[in-house]
């Protein structure tokens, strides 16, 4: 049996619609600016189907504040976000009564996050998942970054994009959708990659029910570039998630070492506890993956390649009657099932405690270790060119 060293250890210490033109912008001027693009628009409202606020959420030790944005849509599903390390900190749906509930794990104040979490709904980068021993070259130039994952580094390192409070730029809403849009600079040398980065990254909730993110990212200098959301995900709200419904569109997945860092090799699922080609129930084989303690945590090789956006996963919880189905433009996508969760679970908002295997992640990505495996798809960004992906999380009941 493999005993991987967990990412996840440190709990103490969008159909397919184009993201919507910039039309109609509000420019954050400071912190006291309320985001109210409906005077009278309430959850349910046709003539005001869209709802998009702004309240403080605190502020770190240096006092720099935090905000928490809330989308409504007449649907009644809501998102809150916060601009500390762009956190879903909570998102509630319908079940097939129509009754709301919250789907993802987290927290309902700052400090539970300052106080350490396993990258609960953030934003990782500068490169998301593990580069083996830190380590990686390009054009004969040898870096090296920080490690925080035994021998590794992993989620773009000790203070990645989860631990930076983000600038606000615009918002604008209209009866389709709401959307924020973030943004960040990583100097050169952040946590040892090479290059200024530039990221922006969109958070949209369509009037249908769609979660669709959209970053963007330029360098002056040739970097490494991985970016995804880390949401913590239970359909039914508490309990464990082995009942959960998945189907994954990925013939193959990379089997990895003891770190699960890629051998390099494409295994196919085919007769392994990796086949979600069709619905299988993420418990029925949880047990046989080879990992200590058991669980998935695993890329898989989605057959759309990351050519365009296309369906990669969908979940059903067969007794809320819940459903996320996730789309991306990306070649891969990692299945984490909070394996290491300690024994007590970890209470989150509402004074839930979810236990081991008590979520799944769905991350949409490139590879792991990807800039040290050419055969894999394409990791490094250079001047003049744009990093641009999107990915999609869409509800619904039956």
């Amino acid at each position: 049996m493999k005993t991987p060293v967990s990412r996840r250890q440190a709990l103490a210490g969008l159909g397919v619609l184009a993201v919507a033109p910039l039309a109609g912008c509000v420019h954050y001027q400071s912190e006291s600016d309320s985001v109210s693009h409906s005077d009278a628009a309430k959850p349910g409202n046709a003539r005001f189907p869209m709802n998009l606020e702004r309240t403080p959420f605190g502020s770190l030790a240096d006092g720099t504040p935090v905000s928490l944005f809330t989308f409504r849509n007449a649907k009644g599903t809501t998102l809150k976000v916060t601009n500390y390390g762009l956190i879903i900190t909570e998102l509630h749906t319908a079940d097939r009564n129509g009754k709301p509930g919250n789907v993802v794990l987290g927290f309902d104040n700052l400090p539970r996050y300052l106080a350490g979490h396993p990258f609960f709904g953030a934003i990782a980068g500068r490169v998301a998942n593990r580069i083996a021993k830190g380590k990686f070259t390009i054009d004969g130039h040898e870096y090296q970054l920080a490690i925080n994952n035994g021998p590794n580094h992993l989620h773009g390192g000790k203070v990645g994009f989860d631990k930076k409070v983000w600038k606000v730029e615009e918002d604008e809403t209209t009866p389709q959708f709401a959307r924020v849009r973030f943004s960040h600079v990583s100097p050169d040398g952040d946590e040892g990659y090479p290059g200024t980065l530039k990221v922006t990254v969109d958070y949209i909730l369509t009037a249908d029910n769609e979660v669709r993110i959209h970053y963007r990212a330029t360098t002056d200098k040739a970097t490494p570039i991985n970016l995804t959301n880390h949401s913590y995900f239970n359909l039914a709200g508490q309990g464990v998630i082995d009942g959960h419904e998945l189907q994954l569109t990925a013939d193959r997945y990379t089997p990895g070492d003891e770190g699960l860092i890629p051998t390099g090799e494409l295994a196919p699922v085919k007769g392994t506890a990796f086949d979600f080609t069709t619905p299988h129930t993420i418990g029925e084989r949880i047990e046989n993956t080879g990992l200590t303690p058991t669980g998935y945590d695993h890329n898989f090789v989605l057959n759309n390649g990351g050519k365009s956006i296309a369906l990669a996963a969908r979940v059903v919880e067969p007794k809320s009657g819940r459903v996320l189905e996730v789309l991306t433009d990306r070649p891969g996508i990692q299945l984490y099932t909070a394996n290491f969760f300690p024994k007590e679970g970890v209470t989150c908002t509402g004074g839930v405690t979810f236990p081991p295997h008590g979520a799944f992640c769905l991350e949409t990505q490139n590879f792991p270790d990807a800039v040290n495996k050419p055969s894999f798809p394409k990791s490094v960004w250079r001047p003049g060119e744009t990093y641009d992906t999107t990915t999609i999380f869409r509800f619904s009941a039956h």
